[in-house]
């Protein structure tokens, strides 16, 4: 959820959304009951969970450290929300479309992924994730 203001300086509420493959939502249907929340909700592009922005912070932060994930900058949510922008690039997803899932109003803020390839991606990848070398 992002909270924008339009053309006549008013604010208003706008979704991300990103299509996921439907085995991941299978996954979450049975841990968290996804598609019966969505249905109580009568819009299809309501939030699923009441969390805010902190909360959600939180939950990330917390799950990253249980998966082992070295302390530094990219160990949060906006790492984790980079990380899913250059993955996307490297694999192909158009730009115009990243834009969309990312939610820039600018196509030229979600091109800086597309700057990020080859060796250069390898070493933004491997401080990311506290290693000496991806592939």
């Amino acid at each position: 959820m992002k909270k924008r203001k339009d053309a006549a300086d008013k604010q208003k509420v706008v979704f991300r959304t990103v299509p996921v493959p439907s085995d991941y939502l299978d996954t979450l249907n049975t841990a968290h009951g996804i598609r019966e929340a969505q249905k109580s909700k009568r819009q299809a592009s309501a939030p699923i969970w009441a969390l805010g922005r902190t909360r959600v912070w939180q939950i990330v932060k917390r799950i990253m450290i249980e998966a082992g994930i070295p302390d530094a900058p990219h160990r949060s949510p906006k790492g984790l929300r980079h990380g899913f922008g250059i993955n996307a690039s490297v694999n192909g997803v158009p730009l115009n479309m990243l834009q969309k899932w990312m939610g820039h109003t600018q196509l030229t803020t979600t091109a800086i992924y597309a700057d990020a390839v080859g060796k250069e991606e390898q070493d933004i990848a491997a401080r990311m994730w506290g290693e000496e070398r991806c592939i």
